[in-house]
């Protein structure tokens, strides 16, 4: 598996990482079993760099990585890079939320997240979502308490604009930006890209297979009630119709050269650009494998300009949450 470098540091992380989300809610019923096989495999095959948040399965994701943790001892820790998040608060089963980045608030669920992970430091750790009412430089100067306190390693942000990361490095450094970023996805080329590039923080890209809907194989119909994707715009009527008509060129784009859609979604994510670590969520081992294998692909710059073409900014139908969530 090929490396890439977290921020500014010397740590190093799986160019394709594992979104752990699923393992959890959201993309319908999952199996604990499974989800510990599937994690096992990633480490076999080199996938190093585990995502997670405290919302997600409201602990049970941070729980299941910390059981994971336990079954193989210090020598698992140490392969594994860590990263979670805080700062969405809500109740079970519950889609609607409330934002926290008070100080306290920032302590305390880091707190809990290291019990429920069962670790003494966490490798990154990031702020969820935003609330502007509290000020980028008081929420980075208590999540730099952490670093000092010796309970985070590296801070990240998730959903940000360019103009709060500039804020937040000036308080301390910022190893990592999340934001949704994939072929139906371009928001993040707009210009935090670049400022990523500029101040040495790495773009982490989570969904970056339009949550399954990329890969050409996921029935709308069929989804059940438990699938938030359900009340994702992209996902019903007119906009799945149109969508689902740039997705048939991928399959015809991926089917010409011996890929399968999901490993031309990532290769193109890592082809252009080196500090862009996409974190495809699964929990098959099959699919987990067809992932991690698109770091052998190289796409060419025609390749790249061709699927540009295909999926131009602007071109996707449906936004990509409900107004709900939208509004974080």
């Amino acid at each position: 598996m090929q490396q890439r470098t977290l921020g500014q540091t010397r740590q190093s992380v799986s160019a394709i990482g594992l979104g752990c989300m699923g393992m959890s809610e959201f993309y319908g019923e999952s199996n604990d079993g499974d989800s510990l096989a599937t994690m096992a495999r990633a480490l076999a095959l080199g996938v190093n760099f585990f995502d997670s948040a405290d919302t997600y399965g409201v602990g049970h994701n941070e729980t299941l990585i910390g059981q994971f943790l336990k079954q193989g001892g210090a020598a698992r820790r140490a392969q594994m890079v860590i990263a979670t998040k805080f700062g969405i608060v809500r109740k079970p089963g519950q889609y609607e939320r409330r934002i926290d980045n008070s100080p306290d608030y920032v302590r305390s669920a880091c707190e809990a997240s290291l019990a429920r992970l069962g670790v003494e430091t966490i490798d990154l750790y990031y702020c969820h979502r935003r609330n502007p009412q509290v000020p980028v430089e008081e929420l980075v100067g208590a999540m730099a308490g952490l670093v000092k306190a010796g309970k985070v390693r590296q801070l990240g942000l998730s959903e940000v604009s360019s103009d709060t990361l500039r804020k937040a490095s000036a308080v301390h450094p910022i190893a990592a930006v999340q934001s949704e970023y994939s072929l139906w996805a371009r928001e993040p080329e707009k210009d935090m890209l670049t400022t990523c590039a500029e101040l040495g923080t790495t773009f982490v890209a989570y969904s970056p297979l339009g949550r399954a809907f990329l890969t050409g194989a996921l029935n709308t119909d069929a989804l059940g009630e438990g699938d938030f994707r359900k009340h994702l715009p992209r996902f019903s009527g007119a906009a799945e119709a149109g969508n689902r008509a740039l997705v048939e060129g991928l399959s015809r784009f991926a089917a010409a050269r011996g890929m399968t859609n999901a490993q031309v979604a990532l290769a193109w994510l890592l082809c252009k650009h080196e500090h862009v670590v996409p974190i495809p969520g699964t929990r098959r081992i099959s699919y987990l494998e067809q992932n991690a294998a698109a770091v052998e692909h190289r796409l060419s710059s025609q390749d790249v300009a061709e699927l540009d073409a295909l999926f131009p900014p602007g071109g996707v139908m449906g936004g990509r949450y409900p107004e709900a969530g939208m509004a974080g």
